[in-house]
Parts: structure tokens; C-alpha cells; sequence
């Protein structure tokens, strides 16, 4: 199959088979499934026997190779964020997937949030029936190094009982939640947010964790496909930090009533995740 991947860094047409990433069914591990590869990275599904209100925890699984880079949901100026589909017949709904803290990147005016090192991304999913389960998805990201590369594969793997003990996948879920940046507290949250009247910043004030002197990383998400870094005048004092983000061009009559955008915040070693509503 030839996918055209249009990306600043370059134009190219990439070839990308499904296929040659596949194991036959019968070597995957029950609970995981096998690993499919490509020229830049690996990745496969983790998943638990769904509990007694079919609720299944589970993981995808991305290795990028030294060098590459895999996309974040809001990838940047460019890039394709994880995206994970379910086949009907396998009874099972995905619910919600979350992201551990990713990394800014900037080369030759390029501006990617990824991850650059193996990554764990939480899946929550919900069974329709009892049973065991066999599921088969389709994973499609992208790796990235000098060129992007899109890269599809189908994971599948089958559930057994819920009263056996699964300890590697337990800790490779346990794991993958520690990741995830952590909600609001009383010494790490949003004071406040404000949209100027021409809708080209949005300034914050930030309750911070530390007494740090360096500005935070603050990634804003607002409609889908649009995230906002660019951080303009902004000041720390202590453990405030007031800031403008410079809001670049959104959908035409955009209407940001009554709308929720996320925001992440980057303080050191810790990170704070939360929304902004817009009455």
C-alpha cells in the first residue's frame, strides 16, 4: 500500500505494509499481542480481562528506535497523533486514551510535542458482553526522523480469565498511569485564564510547585488539530508565573463560548494537566 505523507521536513512517498508487521496469530502472548515493526519503531496492545462491570484496562505500546520521534495528540506544526480503531465484532468500545507528559522538539523551524523514547499510552475500554474476548484493532501513528513515516498495523490479542494473575501486564499499566501528567492541586493549577478581545492571547496565571526561576512549558489545546506554545512576557515570581499565549489562527467565525480547551503545564520534573472554560 502507498500512503503520500506530506510533512515540512519533506515530501516523500512512503510505503507501508501491514502485512510484513503481522505474527501469525497463534505466537501472541495472551494478554499482549505481538509486537508489529516498521523502519522506525515497534508497538502492540496490553490489555486485562474486562472486570465485573466490563470495564478493560489497557495500553498501546510505541517504541520509537534511537533517533525517531512518535506524535503526541496535538502533534505541532506538523505530524499524526495516535489513533486507534476496534472492530465491531470484537464487542469491545475505546473509550478514552491518554498521553504521559510529552516532549517539545524544534529543528529547522519545526516545532513537534512527541516522545522520543518508548511510551505507554493508557486505553480505556468497555466490553458489550461476558466471555472471553478476542480483540483486533488497527493502530496508525507516526515516526518520525529526517522523514515521517506512517505506520498502520492490526493488534490483536484474546483475553482470558479474570481470575488469573497477570503480573508484567499489571506493571506495564501501572506504569503507563504513573506517566500521565497529574490534575490540578492547590500549589500546581490554573489562578486564572482570560481570552483578550481579539482572540490572539491568552493569558494565564499559574500556581507553580517550586521556586524555580525558568519559565514553565505550557502547551494550550484548543479545537481539534490546534495547539498553542508560544509564551510572550511572561514572569515568575516565586511560585506565580503570569504569562500571555500567543493564540495563532483558529477555525473562520470561530466561537469560543461555552467551549473547554485542555492546557498542560511543565514545571521541572512535574507536570499538571487540566481544562479552560470559556463562558
Amino acid at each position: 500500500m502507498m500512503i503520500i505523507c506530506v510533512n515540512p521536513r519533506k515530501l516523500l512517498i512512503a510505503a507501508v505494509s501491514t502485512a510484513a508487521a503481522l505474527v501469525p496469530f497463534g505466537s501472541v502472548h495472551a494478554e499482549m499481542s505481538a509486537w508489529a515493526q516498521n523502519e522506525g519503531g515497534r508497538m502492540r496492545l496490553v490489555a486485562l480481562a474486562p472486570d465485573a462491570g466490563g470495564k478493560i484496562r489497557a495500553a498501546l505500546q510505541i517504541e520509537p528506535k534511537p533517533g525517531w520521534i512518535t506524535y503526541w495528540r496535538e502533534p505541532g506544526n506538523s505530524g499524526i497523533p495516535p489513533q486507534l480503531t476496534i472492530a465491531p465484532e470484537s464487542g469491545v468500545t475505546l473509550e478514552a486514551m491518554a498521553y504521559p507528559v510529552p516532549k517539545h522538539f524544534y529543528k529547522n523551524g519545526i516545532e513537534d510535542i512527541a516522545y522520543d523514547a518508548p511510551v505507554t499510552l493508557p486505553l480505556s475500554l468497555s466490553a458489550a458482553g461476558k466471555g472471553p474476548l478476542a480483540i483486533d484493532a488497527t493502530a496508525f501513528i507516526g515516526i518520525c526522523k529526517d522523514i515521517c513515516i506512517p505506520f498502520q498495523a492490526n493488534l490483536s490479542l484474546k483475553l482470558g480469565p479474570a481470575i488469573q494473575s497477570h503480573p508484567e501486564e499489571e506493571a506495564i499499566l501501572q506504569a503507563a498511569q504513573a506517566s500521565l501528567p497529574k490534575p490540578p492541586s492547590a500549589n500546581f493549577e490554573v489562578r486564572a485564564h482570560a481570552m483578550s478581545p481579539d482572540m490572539k492571547r491568552l493569558t494565564l496565571t499559574l500556581a507553580l510547585p517550586g521556586e524555580g526561576i525558568d519559565a514553565p512549558d505550557i502547551i494550550v489545546t484548543g479545537p481539534s488539530g490546534h495547539a498553542f506554545t508560544k509564551q510572550i512576557g511572561g514572569k515568575r515570581d516565586g511560585a506565580t508565573f503570569t504569562v500571555d499565549i500567543a493564540i495563532g489562527k483558529l477555525p473562520k467565525n470561530y466561537d469560543i463560548s461555552g467551549k473547554r480547551w485542555g492546557v498542560l503545564v511543565i514545571d521541572g520534573k512535574k507536570a499538571m494537566e487540566t481544562t479552560l472554560a470559556f463562558e
